[in-house]
């Protein structure tokens, strides 16, 4: 087993750390990640300038771009080495919600996905417990997702899925926790930005944070998490809303006019 790990909080995050020490008891690691903290980078490519890539340690490569630069860079020229899997993590905070959108964490995991290759993005929601905790859970569904293999593009829609966001809560210990499947809640709108001014006087603005949950029902991973559940949602990168190409083929589909 080849395993591509990658993150969004930077290589020498603890999160990575205890990621990559776990799973490399049983499988074979490669770490691209980037130099520094990359939060809410999304899916977003460094185009407009070269990417530098070091290599810290043995099989440890710190990369000056986004968490998705980072696995294209390790499927395209970086590493002769092909994964398996793909996993991103383990995030310092929780990857709920709306905010899967936004996540470098669950963009890492879902550029493997775009090759082919299934991925895992594991976030752990309360920062009180330690990530050791987190990465015991993130191996047992790893280990079982290898016993069932889960689908990526072109693959039998029947089989698994291919994507997989996990978030783990502040739990005391990794026995007997309950993994729950579930799907993507919603966020509250932000609260709003707050404006300040840098010192020669030019007016800044600082983005608000979010609201409490607005769909947080059971079902949701909000409502996994808030009850000390592992919560693993499965996603697609296709975003076609399949619903309205009826509506859309009636209304506006045609000859231009």
């Amino acid at each position: 087993m080849k395993i591509l790990i990658s993150n969004d909080d930077g290589w020498t995050a603890p999160g990575i750390v205890a990621l990559a020490d776990a799973v490399q008891s049983f499988a074979d690691i490669k770490v691209v990640a980037p130099d520094k903290n990359r939060s809410a980078a999304s899916s977003s490519l460094t185009l407009m300038q070269p990417l530098r890539a070091i290599q810290q340690k043995d099989d440890w490569y710190s990369v000056d771009g986004t968490p998705a630069d980072c696995v294209l860079l390790a499927f395209n020229g970086l590493l002769d080495w092909s994964p398996d899997i793909v996993i991103s993590g383990i995030n310092a905070g929780p990857n709920l919600g709306d905010d899967a959108v936004y996540s470098g964490t669950v963009a890492a995991a879902m550029e493997g996905y775009f090759h082919g290759i299934p991925g895992f993005a594991f976030s752990l929601t309360d920062l009180r417990h330690g990530y050791e905790i987190a990465a015991q859970i993130a191996v047992d569904i790893i280990k079982r997702s290898i016993k069932c293999p889960i689908k990526c593009p072109g693959a039998n829609p029947a089989d698994k899925p291919g994507l997989l966001n996990v978030n783990v809560p502040g739990v005391a210990s990794a026995k007997g926790v309950k993994i729950t499947a579930t799907r993507l809640g919603r966020r509250g709108r932000s609260i709003g930005n707050f404006t300040h001014k840098d010192p020669r006087g030019q007016k800044i603005y600082w983005l608000g944070a979010v609201s409490d949950p607005e769909d947080d029902v059971d079902g949701t991973d909000f409502h996994a998490v808030a009850n000390n559940e592992v919560s693993v949602t499965p996603l697609s990168y296709d975003m076609t809303d399949h619903d309205q190409i009826a509506t859309v083929t009636k209304t506006i589909a045609g000859d231009a006019a």
